[in-house]
């Protein structure tokens, strides 16, 4: 099946409408440029053929496109990050977090044994990060991805990415059988129990359950094999801490709380950091407003790479630690 232009054009005219009157654009908002929607659907189409995404993923995403306005108002009205580390590793590291992830080491003791057999990923690591990227579950998202990437690529700021986003979206979902219509996350893009974005899902995601499919929304079995097929080709290193915490003393430069600063462990000591274990290994620093900071060991640099954040990363560990 292939699409034509009148077909887009009455959908888009539709879409007009929705737009102003269903999704609550105000008067005072700017009206959605008809044309521009068009070229982004008939783009999408376009590029969807070519990478043999079937007639019926794209008919979902295409004829029944709308767009978010909440989407765009949360685009462009993101807090800049303010709170200290301290304050981070309270609202995260929270008990009620940590006595739901002991009661989801208990509910799936096998799955995460066997996921950290497979993988070489620590049961307590996964637990952690299911924990922070969506409450073990209990957040996974609200708004429909493909309208939220098409929302975003008409917004501008980042089209090519979240071009791309949607496409991996759409192939995925092909991919696995699953309705593209129905696959939610949050406003930005990232799905399931622990908020892969498309193209890492595409490059990482693994059948946990061993039913052909993967499909990280409906499926822990899923969602736990990404993840920790993900931290694996990272090279996680099972044996390795991801921080460590110490005391800092009076006169520390805090300069080198930046994470990218490598010191010998012996070096830490000889600045007089207290706690510093003796072992022949590099780490970073990260520190809050207090006396306490945390070495920062390899694994905590491939957390970055999950989420390019010192606090997540730290908190991560912290939570991890609380669940072993």
């Amino acid at each position: 099946m292939r699409f034509n232009k009148s077909t887009i054009s009455i959908a888009a005219a539709c879409l007009l409408a929705i737009f102003h009157c269903s999704l609550g654009f105000g008067a005072d908002e700017p009206e959605i440029d008809l044309g521009r929607w068009y070229g982004i659907l008939h783009k999408i189409q376009n590029a969807a053929l070519e990478k043999n995404i079937g007639a019926r993923t794209i008919n979902a995403v295409i004829q029944e496109a709308e767009p978010i306005p909440e989407v765009i108002r949360l685009d462009n009205s993101q807090a800049e990050f303010t709170m200290t580390l301290e304050e981070y590793i309270s609202r995260t590291v929270s008990q009620s977090r940590i006595v739901e992830g002991g009661k989801n080491a208990k509910k799936y003791p096998s799955l995460l044994s066997r996921m950290e057999k497979k993988y070489g990923v620590p049961k307590n690591v996964l637990l952690a990060l299911w924990g922070m990227e969506s409450n073990y579950g209990a957040s996974k998202g609200r708004f429909k991805l493909s309208d939220s990437f098409l929302t975003l690529i008409y917004d501008g700021r980042r089209g090519e990415f979240f071009t791309a986003q949607l496409l991996a979206l759409m192939k995925i979902a092909d991919k696995n059988n699953l309705k593209v219509e129905d696959m939610r996350g949050s406003w930005a893009g990232a799905m399931g129990h622990y908020q892969f974005i498309p193209t890492t899902l595409a490059q990482y995601g693994a059948d946990g359950n061993g039913n052909g499919r993967i499909d990280i929304v409906n499926s822990i079995s899923d969602a736990m094999a990404s993840a920790g097929n993900y931290l694996s080709k990272l090279g996680w290193n099972k044996g390795e801490r991801i921080v460590r915490k110490v005391i800092l003393p009076a006169d520390f430069d805090r300069g080198l709380c930046d994470g990218r600063t490598k010191k010998h462990l012996t070096e830490w000591t000889a600045i007089g950091v207290w706690g510093v274990p003796k072992a022949n290994k590099t780490a970073g620093m990260i520190c809050g407003e207090t006396n306490a900071g945390y070495l920062a060991y390899e694994n905590f640099y491939r957390l970055k790479k999950w989420n390019n954040s010192n606090h997540y990363a730290v908190a991560v560990a912290l939570l991890a630690d609380r669940l072993k």
